[in-house]
């Protein structure tokens, strides 16, 4: 396994370099138009890097490292025709940053390493993060739009959990990642969608499979899942719903499966203070059962430099059996655990200039353990502490999705 850490140091350095503009992910289906739009390209840029120590404990075992979650996003966008081309980049250095397994995380499972499932472990995400383009028409009222990647984010879930507001101080992902939002790398994705008053339709196909061990390759593209999006914007507040059929995603697995989620997310502010949160829920069904997951998290502006956040979810997880060896056309039963985390934490922005804002943070991490891992688990707990980087002006610019 790699030892990461000095790669992981060098992360901070090698972003200062990043432009501070925000903008976000899934850049459909609203955007602002202008009369005397230029037809020169315009770039925008954004990223988020954490670097620091994780200690996570739980009964016989505890893992502790440092390491870095980052991702790099640059945007390139021009009118072409009656409408708009945007062409966006994203790249996380993970691969490099984190060991081969990923990131010590209790209950978390999603993913493979060494062809088995993974479990207390968030994997790294793979450098290519999305590479594709979108074309967007205005007739009259109607927002018309196509969407193409090699690699990006499908038409289901929530905003991903490194671009929502609510989110981005949080250096850990949600235990509910795999049932909401985990297609954000899906390699082959086309989306189509139209949008009027704040209301938006989408339908994508995609690959629906999960990226493979190879975190620097481009998998293989592929359409063989669907998925269908609605959604509603005004001021601060976004909600959508949407469900997908994934084929195999797992590679462990031999079966299909569906996936509903539903989330209302609210960025802006509170009597003059800025509070971000969201309210999410995912649904697996799976051939051993139906796995649902709630959550709520939130980023409050504590004072001019500083911002509480946290995060509050439940999960049922196949944690037991995950990855036996059902054979074709037949299922077992698998012993399912409902399991919650409870994350409060503070970063606290030491350095804000024109370049960036670098702070310093921390949060700590409890657990609700079920009777049917109480003896594998026992009481488990977790901190981090780390360095956080922004390209200023980043936790202020609206997300687009």
């Amino acid at each position: 396994m790699r030892r990461p850490a000095f790669r992981s140091a060098l992360v901070l350095a090698a972003t200062l370099s990043v432009p501070g503009r925000s903008l976000a992910q899934e850049p459909a289906p609203e955007h602002h138009h202008h009369a005397d739009a230029s037809p020169s390209w315009t770039w925008t840029a954004d990223a988020n890097v954490f670097f620091g120590y994780n200690y996570q404990q739980r009964k016989f075992t505890d893992f502790s490292v440092w390491e870095s979650q980052n991702w790099f996003m640059v945007q390139g966008q021009r009118p072409v025709g009656p409408g708009t081309l945007t062409l966006p980049a994203m790249f996380s250095l993970e691969p490099f940053t984190m060991h081969d397994i990923g990131s010590p995380q209790v209950f978390q499972t999603g993913e493979t390493y060494k062809t088995g499932p993974l479990i207390d472990y968030q994997h790294p995400h793979d450098f290519f993060m999305q590479l594709g383009g979108q074309y967007r028409v205005l007739r009259g009222e109607v927002g018309m739009h196509l969407a193409a990647y090699i690699v990006g984010p499908p038409a289901l879930g929530p905003t991903p959990s490194m671009h929502r507001a609510s989110a981005r101080d949080n250096p850990t992902s949600p235990l509910i990642h795999h049932y909401t939002d985990s297609t954000h790398i899906s390699f082959g994705v086309v989306t189509a969608g139209l949008d009027l008053h704040g209301f938006a339709i989408e339908a994508s196909s995609f690959k629906g499979e999960e990226p493979d061990e190879d975190r620097l390759n481009i998998d293989r593209p592929k359409l063989d899942s669907w998925s269908v999006r609605g959604s509603w914007r005004r001021g601060p507040w976004y909600a959508q719903f949407s469900g997908g059929h994934l084929h195999r995603p797992e590679p462990f697995e031999l079966f299909d499966m569906t996936r509903l989620t539903a989330s209302i997310e609210f960025n802006g502010a509170v009597r003059g203070r800025d509070v971000a949160a969201t309210a999410l829920w995912g649904q697996n069904r799976e051939v051993h059962g139906i796995l649902d997951g709630y959550l709520f998290e939130w980023d409050v502006r504590a004072d001019r430099h500083g911002f509480l956040y946290g995060r509050a979810e439940t999960v049922a997880k196949d944690l037991l059996d995950l990855g036996g060896p059902d054979p074709p056309g037949f299922s077992e039963f698998h012993r399912i655990s409902q399991v919650a985390a409870l994350t409060i934490g503070y970063v606290h922005d030491l350095v804000e200039r024109r370049w960036g804002r670098i702070g310093i943070g921390g949060d700590a991490t409890v657990y609700s353990v079920p009777e049917n891992m109480l003896d594998a688990y026992g009481s488990p707990h977790s901190y981090h502490f780390f360095m956080r980087y922004r390209p200023s002006g980043a936790s202020s610019t609206p997300h687009v999705h």
